[in-house]
Formats: C-alpha cells, structure tokens, sequence
C-alpha cells in the first residue's frame, strides 16, 4: 500500500495547488491513501467544513489538524462522526470537540490515523506520549496499517516520539513548522518517519504567510496580525510504502510538488 501523507495546507494558495496537482500526484506516485494536514487553510488560521468538504471531493482521505482546529466551529461535526474524516490531536483534555484519531476501510485494508500535539513550545496538552501508548493499544486490534502526525515545534520531541513509537506503528511524520526537513528515513523497527512535511503552500513566504508582515512584526515586536500571501504553491510531503501484512514501511519518499500556480 502507498500512502501520501502531506503537509499544512495554507491558505488558498494551498487549496488551489491541491486542485491543479493532487490528482497527478496520487498518480505518479501510485497513491491508495491520502492524508493532509488542513489546520491552516482558512486563510492560514483553522478550517472550515466548506474547505474540508472541498478536500474530500478532491480525494483525499482523512484530514488532520493541530492547534489552529478551534478557529472555525463548523468543522466540529465533522470531527464527531464515525469514522471521523477530520481528527484533532487526541492529546487535547476530555471534553475537546471530537476524535483524535480514525479508522477506516481501503479496500480490504483497515488503516488507521492518529493525530498528537507537542507540548514543548506550543499547548499545554496531556502527554503526547502516553496518549500515544493508550490509543495505539486500541487502534492495533482495529488496523493493520497505523499512521501517526504529530503537530509539534520541537524537532527533538518529534523524534523522541519516531524512536517511541518505532516498530509499533506504520509511520511517524511530524508537522506545524511549514518547513520541510530532509531526515526521511526508516526506523530500525521499521517505522517510516521525518522530522516535518513542509506546508502545501506559497513559496516566496515566510512559513506560508507575507514576508513584509512577518519582518515587521520581529523587527518592530508589534504583533500584526499575518496574512497568507498570494503566490504559487508547492505540495510537499512524504509517500510511504507499507507492507500490509506486517504494517511496517518498505519505503519512504520525500515530495516536493511545484507546479508554478
């Protein structure tokens, strides 16, 4: 099985790369599983259902998210149906909106999906760790195939986290920095992992948004609020191939999608 996992959508820009690439992309790459991260794609600050609707029809199959899930409540149904199509990190204190994680069917393959929040530098969350160990523990007797997006800054925390969960889980790929690193590999249980996906959006940005806006704001510490600025987009991401049988990964492969628009 070959899964795309990508990383946050931002913006329209995000959107309109998806659109145009994300049906040569599946191609190409052979894809029977699509999972986004979409936190970012209401103009950089949450998701609204309207735009996951839109990702849905655009094939993909399962949306994750991070700490910007709470800027639109219209999402929250979605993140309440079984099987959830849009999940939040599951780390979030009882009584959050939603699932943090998802199993669904592909063919005649259960896969499931998982989503973690990091605590160092971002929210005071529950243990991402432990979390991890309870839901794994549940998912492992529903899905051969098990896929893990931990929206996190520390790079240390997210491989702490692919070392933890290595030989327990299909894959562990790290998310919320926008920036892509270059650290794909596969874990010596056979757990595919890399540090971040990137973002799926504008290039000429600083992590997706106006540079301008962004070098006031250091330069001034004045918080302007930032806006997503309109330029082409790249999809950036990783494709992982899984054996089905054993649920480890054979492969993985980082994407870097450019289509100029």
């Amino acid at each position: 099985m070959t899964i795309l996992m990508l990383g946050d959508i931002i913006g329209h820009p995000g959107m309109r790369t998806l659109f145009s690439g994300l049906t040569s992309l599946v191609r190409s790459t052979g894809a029977d599983v699509v999972v986004i991260n979409g936190e970012n794609a209401a103009d950089g600050f949450g998701l609204s259902r309207e735009l996951a609707e839109r990702l849905f029809a655009m094939g993909v199959d399962v949306i994750t998210t991070g700490n910007h899930i709470w800027h639109d409540e219209s999402v929250f149904p979605l993140m309440e149906q079984d099987p959830a199509r849009v999940i939040r990190p599951a780390n979030y204190p009882p009584g959050a909106p939603g699932k943090g994680s998802t199993v669904f069917e592909k063919g005649d393959v259960a896969v499931g999906v998982l989503n973690l929040i990091g605590r160092q530098r971002l929210v005071m969350a529950d243990c991402p760790f432990r979390k991890a160990q309870e839901e794994i523990r549940r998912l492992r007797r529903e899905a051969s195939v098990i896929l893990v997006d931990f929206h996190a800054e520390s790079p240390a925390e997210k491989e702490a986290m692919g070392f933890f969960l290595d030989g327990k889980v299909s894959a562990v790929v790290g998310t919320h920095t926008h920036i892509q690193t270059a650290d794909e590999k596969i874990l010596p249980g056979g757990t595919a992992y890399i540090t971040d996906l990137g973002s799926t959006g504008p290039v000429d940005s600083v992590i997706g948004f106006d540079p301008s806006l962004a070098s006031e704001r250091v330069t001034t510490q004045v918080p302007h609020q930032l806006k997503v600025v309109d330029s082409p987009a790249t999809i950036c991401g990783v494709a992982i191939v899984v054996d089905v049988r054993s649920g480890k990964a054979r492969s993985i492969e980082r994407i870097r999608h450019y289509l100029g628009v």
